[in-house]
């Protein structure tokens, strides 16, 4: 006779291929209903962005088809995304907001906003909430990228309410700018200071991942964040010459030193495909991120190639994924959001299995 123990104990046999734990100690499987037969389960992923999806349901029918007697099988997959339980000495998360990943760079020039924002529009397109923060002060980008640029309102509490725009909520100083053609002219403190403004003083709502992209280097943006929120961890994107995977590895130094987990490394504008002749080209170098990744010991999300659809849509505000979903670039991009997402989950899970636990007797 098969029970909902008897469904229970096949699937604890399946484990999660990133986790490296199994489902039913994760809490993944849910409202198991038995019929004679007929077995009906709910697998909760932790994100709906989860690149192991299939996988997952395939092992999990297999791990059923081996209960004696089984009838139909009937899996139902989900996601949603938790948030971490905060360390003890951690700092101050945003309220709402589950998971914060900064996007940065050694250096300017290697499409950092680009990726950004379609990552967050990719992360929204798989029924994540998602909020993107503009946090390079001194070029900000993204309303020109995302096809927005208005002055934000004011909640009744005096919170500025971010704009949205494809489905991603978005803040920047420069909705706050007269024009884009105003410089900003501000020393060091100024940029923590905003900064800090834009994490506390903005009613994100409820928000699964938040980026926040900003500016290259290792200045007082990339301190303030470090130091004022609590962050999932940092991607840091770079291009595939030698003097950039160099110039990369210093940020990614950076954020161990200040204990941000290193999300993963994204080499954009790997390759160019010629649209006429359709012949791969690299134009800068080769195998730059790879390099990375192996040195720096940090996970190589994926190699972006350049791609003159991705240009012409961010001078347009149309991201490639909203202007050109079908494309193949598009779904690079969205197979990148996948396993970005997959590693925040990997990376609570450390997180909360090394925090320590007060019980008591």
């Amino acid at each position: 006779m098969i029970t909902e123990q008897t469904v229970l104990q096949a699937l604890s046999t399946v484990k999660d291929p990133e986790l490296h734990r199994d489902l039913v100690s994760l809490g993944m499987v849910r409202n198991v209903r038995v019929a004679g037969a007929d077995v009906n389960v709910e697998v909760m992923l932790t994100t709906p962005a989860c690149p192991l999806r299939s996988k997952i349901e395939n092992d999990c029918r297999e791990a059923l088809g081996r209960i004696p007697g089984i009838g139909q099988v009937t899996i139902r997959m989900g996601g949603t995304v938790t948030a971490p339980r905060p360390a003890p000495t951690a700092a101050a998360g945003i309220p709402g907001v589950k998971h914060v990943i900064a996007v940065a760079s050694g250096k300017g020039g290697v499409g950092k906003s680009t990726v950004s924002v379609n990552l967050a529009v990719a992360l929204a397109e798989t029924g994540a909430k998602v909020g993107l923060l503009d946090a390079d002060v001194y070029g900000p980008s993204i309303p020109v990228m995302m096809g927005v640029n208005r002055v934000p309102d004011m909640d009744p509490g005096q919170r500025i309410i971010p704009l949205e725009a494809h489905g991603v909520k978005l803040m920047s100083l420069g909705f706050l700018l007269p024009d884009a053609s105003t410089p900003v002219i501000w020393r060091g403190p100024m940029i923590g200071k905003a900064l800090t403004q834009f994490l506390r003083d903005v009613n994100w709502g409820e928000l699964d991942y938040l980026l926040i992209d900003l500016p290259p280097g290792t200045g007082d943006a990339q301190l303030t964040l470090s130091q004022s929120v609590a962050m999932a961890g940092a991607v840091i994107v770079m291009t595939p010459q030698d003097v950039a995977s160099i110039i990369a590895g210093r940020v990614l130094v950076m954020f161990r030193k200040m204990r941000v987990p290193i999300l993963g490394i994204i080499e954009n504008m790997s390759t160019f495909l010629c649209p006429t002749c359709h012949e791969e080209t690299r134009i800068f170098s080769q195998g730059g991120g790879a390099r990375a990744s192996r040195e720096l010991e940090a996970p190589l999300l994926g190699e972006i190639p350049l791609d003159a659809g991705v240009c012409e849509g961010g001078d347009a505000g149309l991201p490639v994924l909203i202007r050109e979903p079908d494309s193949p670039i598009a779904e690079v991009f969205r197979e990148v959001a996948k396993r970005l997402a997959g590693r925040v989950s990997v990376e609570a899970l450390r997180a909360e299995s090394e925090a320590p636990r007060i019980t008591t007797h």
